[in-house]
């Protein structure tokens, strides 16, 4: 039986890329460069803001990287202003996490968004009851795919690596999960397709929430 589930936040948990697309657009207009397609940032997000802002840069042109610095400060400044903009739950989310609490389970999120902005988002969508525990990127703490993020989180919710679910919608979250012999779900409904998903290994791949909830319901009749 699963005693706790852990989530990944952007493409599982909310639909954030228009948050996304917005705060990397006006940090290149502030540079001086083109913007990206929204295309294009579905595609670059998923390993953290620096890496974001290194692909949107070479996108735009600066193959170089020469606006780095400049660019990565801008996009902190703006993006913490505005990484709630029309940010939104997957359809069927929330009934999901009603049900898991209703299970027993705790439930935790474990995103590559910097720490500040990944607690903002959480707590504004779905307020301070659902989630026992919220882990952004942090200095000094590796980002998924490495495992001991997602490892450390499991333990803080007091579950063994067997107890545990991980839900995500990536190639970085197929890639965490395996890492970390921790059971994991891939969704299509975010930014990757189910081809994606695929080739990236993924062993199961949800299409809605409900799918999930009836995985955990099976587990526990069948535990």
């Amino acid at each position: 039986m699963y005693r706790a589930c852990i989530f990944d936040l952007d493409g599982t948990l909310t639909d954030t890329l228009d948050s996304l697309e917005y705060s990397v657009n006006e940090t290149m207009k502030e540079t001086g460069l083109e913007p990206i397609t929204k295309e294009q940032c579905r595609a670059f997000v998923g390993n953290g803001a620096k890496v974001l802002i290194e692909k949107a840069l070479r996108a735009s042109g600066d193959e170089e990287l020469a606006h780095f610095d400049e660019a990565f400060s801008a996009y902190q400044r703006i993006f913490d202003a505005s990484c709630t903009y029309r940010v939104k739950p997957y359809p069927g989310v929330p009934a999901l996490l009603e049900g898991m609490k209703k299970a027993g389970m705790k439930l935790g999120v474990l995103s590559n968004k910097p720490d500040k902005q990944a607690v903002h988002v959480v707590t504004d969508i779905f307020g301070e009851r659902i989630f026992d525990s919220v882990h952004g990127q942090r200095d000094g703490i590796p980002r998924k795919p490495d495992p001991a993020p997602l490892l450390a989180l499991a333990k803080e919710l007091g579950a063994e690596p067997a107890e545990v679910l991980y839900i995500g919608d990536s190639e970085v979250d197929v890639a965490t999960g395996r890492a970390a012999h921790i059971d994991m779900i891939a969704v299509s409904w975010g930014f990757r397709s189910r081809e994606e998903l695929k080739v990236a290994g993924a062993d199961r791949i949800a299409d809605t929430a409900e799918e999930i909830l009836q995985i955990i319901t099976n587990r526990r009749n069948d535990g």
